[in-house]
């Protein structure tokens, strides 16, 4: 019995050092010092960190003056947008970002997006992040938005919207989900 005990107490003992050896820290809200373009995000980030200096220089502003497509916004809120996971990659030193980054926030926010469902993930120049979740989804350009669902990617928007509008870009990704489910159900 003493022996049985022993093996059970190193078993645990092994099992927990492993536990701590496998859980990766996530640093939210790295920001970095660049030669070539100042301070730069890293990594994982809040949407709160994009309205402090010297960000907000660019977000605000698009974010404010961004006409949105209502019936779009009709349409995502419809579809229930809010039971998808949205993966952003973006550059704090990328002009597309600069540019669609703030027009996402402000259609998440119209739309009641849960944040709690959103992961932005600020990569450098090289398209790379700290925690090397770029490689894991492709992630060539940015900005790219993914959409997944259950953990299965659904559809992306890679660097601009094909439809010129990231809310109708949207409306698309969700309504190829809708016919591929019932495809799976029914086998059509």
């Amino acid at each position: 019995m003493k022996k049985f005990i022993t093996n059970c107490i190193a078993v645990s003992a092994l099992f927990l050092a492993s536990q701590q050896l496998s859980a990766q820290k996530v640093v939210v809200g790295r920001e970095v010092e660049t030669t070539n373009d100042g301070k730069m995000l890293l990594g994982n980030q809040l949407k709160s960190k994009f309205t402090e200096a010297p960000y907000a220089d660019w977000y605000v502003k698009e974010h404010n003056e961004y006409a949105m497509d209502q019936k779009a916004i009709s349409e995502l809120k419809k579809d229930k947008i809010g039971t998808y996971n949205l993966i952003v990659f973006m550059g704090t030193w990328c002009e597309d970002s600069h540019r669609d980054f703030p027009r996402l926030m402000k259609i998440l926010e119209e739309v009641k997006y849960p944040e709690s469902k959103l992961t932005i993930i600020a990569v450098n120049r090289k398209k790379e992040s700290p925690t090397g979740d770029e490689a894991r989804y492709n992630v060539q350009k940015v900005p790219t938005i993914i959409v997944e669902k259950y953990g299965k990617e659904i559809g992306r928007i890679v660097e601009m919207p094909t439809t010129g509008y990231i809310e109708r870009d949207l409306v698309e990704i969700l309504k190829k989900d809708d016919s591929s489910v019932i495809k799976e159900i029914f086998g059509k």
